[in-house]
């Protein structure tokens, strides 16, 4: 039996379907491991994280303190929400805003020649002397987890989902293993009677 390229490309679109939800679920926990650490490492001293948030010299001195305290815990719930896979779409773009926030804010420190630790995990405010701030690695770090909840958005909610199993999800095209079977063999039979009438 003769299966060509033309003839299999159905099977291959339908392979790369079937691998998109998992995609989605390994973004959403490299994205919701990312946020639920920084969050956790901030929420225990506050104090700390109003003083990295007022380093960046962006806000206000009482927005710069709700934020520093609001932050770790918005942080975590919307880690949760990736994790367990509920409304996952508002959880991407919110993580996907925040992370654009942090490179807007890391290159602004950046531009304005502040020397700081981002605070992102934890820490935050001015360096000690003789420390160099990593301010181009942080916002390729940032970058990326602003990709990875791009696509969260974009292709939710992936498996293992809550939205799933509460029907808050598209529905998808179920796998269908005799399917691909049947193709094959469509396509297979059709190439032998094109070369028997040859």
């Amino acid at each position: 039996m003769l299966v060509t390229s033309d003839q299999t490309a159905p099977l291959r679109s339908r392979n790369a379907r079937m691998a998109l939800p998992w995609v989605t679920t390994a973004a959403r926990l490299v994205v919701a491991g990312v946020l639920i650490v920084a969050g956790w490492l901030k929420i225990g001293n506050p104090v700390l994280s109003v003083h990295a948030v007022e380093a960046y010299e962006l806000l206000p001195g009482s927005v710069a303190t709700a934020v520093g305290y609001g932050l770790p815990i918005l942080e975590i719930v919307v880690g949760v929400l990736l994790v367990v896979g509920l409304l996952t779409r508002v959880a991407g773009i919110v993580a996907a805003l925040l992370m654009l926030a942090f490179v807007i804010g890391i290159a602004s420190a950046w531009a304005r020649g502040l020397r700081i630790d981002c605070g992102c995990f934890g820490g935050g405010g001015q360096l000690a002397s003789g420390q160099d701030p990593s301010y181009f690695w942080e916002i390729v770090r940032d970058a990326g987890i602003f990709l990875l909840a791009g696509w969260v958005v974009w292709f939710p909610p992936g498996r293992l989902a809550l939205d799933s199993a509460l029907g808050l999800a598209p529905e998808r095209e179920p796998y269908d293993p005799e399917f691909e079977h049947d193709e094959v063999d469509d396509g297979g039979a059709e190439a032998s009677q094109n070369k028997g009438s040859d």
